[in-house]
């Protein structure tokens, strides 16, 4: 299994035989530490400090099938590198591509991703009101708005019913929460440590559906629950309409309530806040041991790994457009 690789020290990166050399600098660009990473066990990299690489390094990467996620001080996801794409099919595009352009496909898919995002959601709010949190009422709303999404007949439609599920959903956080408030959703900035939380593991999300649609068939431009523009694979943000609840929320719930991730934790400036390097550190490794995390699949009658899951998604909605076998998404069940 391959790794992933988080650096968040500023840095320089280049090939050394068949490893990689990762010097790390401190904030008088002196280098501190240097690791040697054998380049067969490495996935991908998420770099979160300034990285200095050339274009052989970027070859070097891109044969060996390695991608690499950037993101900003602020947490702002700001771009990938992603190897060649090299298991692309005429076949798929097309098929892709004529979904998208049949209104009645597009919308019925795009129901699929809120029907199984839906389902998430309802799901966390179900275990936590077992465990003493009233949630009741929320959880009801959230049920009969779920009853219009079979009936919907544009995407425009559909995403109002989204947006009025999620509302109902962040409006019970601060019931989940014990000692942080969410308030009301802000994005670009967050406002405070919750949001800045939901931000930063929504785009880790989002990066990871991306990488798990590059080892497929299917093109990450073409997408059916957000129109797909230009320059943003928008696959992975519909893709990741399912998973966000599984893997971002349950880990924000458990690092806040279990107090791995405190007030000391966030940079504030202004109107923003953020993680600092200690919150990345510790969030970011909830996050991962989430991926790494295994349960039985009720199907496969086997264990399957969350990160292994979102490829296996992948898979159904390509066997969807391929008339192969009906696309159902993912639904927790426990």
């Amino acid at each position: 299994m391959k790794k992933t690789y988080y650096l968040f020290n500023p840095g320089e990166m280049e090939r050394k035989d068949n490893t990689l050399k990762f010097m790390a600098y401190d904030e008088d660009g002196r280098v501190v530490q240097t690791r040697y990473l054998p380049v067969e066990d490495i996935g991908e990299f998420y770099v979160f400090g300034s990285l200095r690489a050339n274009s052989a390094l970027y070859n070097f990467l891109g044969q060996k099938d390695i991608a690499v996620h950037f993101f900003d001080y602020y947490e702002n996801y700001t771009g990938s590198f992603m190897p060649r794409d090299f298991l692309l099919s005429g076949r798929m595009l097309l098929a892709q591509t004529a979904a998208y352009q049949n209104k009645k496909q597009r919308v019925a898919i795009a129901q699929k991703f809120i029907e199984g995002a839906a389902n998430n959601m309802l799901k966390n709010l179900q275990y936590y009101n077992r465990r003493g949190k009233d949630l009741e009422d929320i959880m009801e709303k959230m049920k009969g708005l779920g009853g219009q999404i079979a009936s919907t007949t544009s995407v425009e439609e559909l995403m109002g019913i989204e947006g009025m599920i999620r509302q109902n959903y962040y409006d019970a956080f601060d019931l989940i929460l014990n000692d942080f408030e969410m308030g009301v959703r802000t994005k670009q900035p967050p406002r405070n440590e919750v949001n800045a939380l939901i931000s930063f593991g929504n785009m880790m999300c989002y990066t990871m559906c991306l990488r798990a649609i590059h080892q497929t068939q299917l093109n990450p431009t073409i997408s059916y629950l957000h129109t797909p523009g230009e320059r943003r694979y928008s696959l992975a943000l519909d893709m990741a309409e399912i998973f966000k609840p599984i893997i971002v929320d349950r880990v924000i719930f458990k690092v806040l309530n279990k107090k791995e991730i405190q007030s000391k934790h966030f940079d504030r400036h202004l109107n923003k806040c953020v993680l600092n390097n200690a919150g990345k550190k510790i969030f970011v490794k909830a996050i991962e041991d989430r991926m790494t995390e295994t349960f039985q699949h009720r199907h496969l009658n086997r264990n399957v790994s969350y990160r292994h899951l979102i490829k296996l998604e992948c898979y159904k909605l390509a066997k969807h457009l391929l008339k192969i076998e009906e696309y159902k998404p993912f639904k927790m069940y426990w």
